[in-house]
């Protein structure tokens, strides 16, 4: 990466990338390692590390070239960070016996938080730039650890008809600002009600997705197998196909 970056020798392109040019690569190479585990490709996904790696070591080196903090330091951080937080593995032998404590880690972090800042949030450090599903599922795991939740899955199950009510009367007259400020109020519910049944909704969204493309695709094939494209069939027989196909 040094080489890369060298100002006399280097590549042009390494050479004139910014934190904020390279954060869409740093995105983009995640996803694919995500993919890569999806797809149970063991030899991609041993590529995909190495890409996301180097996205890792091309943001350290140009801090490094800033003044600011090394490769080495990075992983030093990290180590520093996951001691502290698992003091049943690397604390003294009293909370090594005690064992993991459940909620443990997000209470450390939020001491780690506090001691960084006087004045916190217990939603400090929930980065901005997260995929929106993913922010609101770490929103509301925050807001729980200091009460701000509902008892259980019923509350939660309640608010989203409400929710829904909500959305019918905007819809009944409201502005389209309204109606998409009403329609995010019921995802982001729908995202706590996710939680609280501890099921992540990325995954269970992915898993619709992928099922909903397998059927799609099928009742495509089936459509030219008849001799025409869904276009050109009504309602009743697209229905149809689709219950045939799920």
């Amino acid at each position: 990466m040094a080489a890369l970056r060298d100002p006399a020798d280097g590549c042009p392109w390494d050479r004139r990338q910014t934190f904020d040019t390279i954060a869409p690569y740093t995105i983009e190479e995640a996803y694919e390692v995500a993919d890569a585990i999806a797809r149970d490709d063991r030899r991609d996904l041993r590529g995909e590390l190495g890409d996301l790696l180097f996205q890792v070591v091309f943001h350290a080196r140009m801090a490094e070239e800033a003044g600011d903090f090394a490769f080495a330091d990075v992983v030093d951080a990290i180590c520093d960070k996951l001691t502290r937080r698992h003091p049943h593995v690397f604390g003294d032998a009293e909370a090594r016996n005690r064992g993991a404590i459940a909620g443990s880690w997000e209470r450390i972090k939020a001491a780690e938080r506090s001691a960084a800042r006087a004045d916190t949030s217990a939603l400090d450090g929930v980065a901005k730039a997260l995929p929106a599903l993913m922010r609101a599922v770490k929103l509301g795991e925050r807001a729980a650890t200091v009460g701000f939740d509902w008892p259980d899955a019923a509350g939660v199950r309640a608010k989203v008809e409400e929710e829904l009510r909500e959305l019918d009367a905007a819809r009944a007259g409201g502005a389209p600002e309204r109606i998409a400020e009403e329609l995010g109020d019921l995802l982001f519910t729908i995202v706590n009600l996710a939680r609280h049944l501890a099921i992540d909704p990325e995954q269970a969204l992915d898993r619709a997705n992928r099922k909903f493309e397998g059927r799609f695709r099928r009742i495509e094939a089936a459509a030219r197998a008849q001799g025409e494209p869904l276009e050109a069939l009504d309602l009743e027989a697209l229905e149809a196909l689709w219950q045939a196909h799920k």
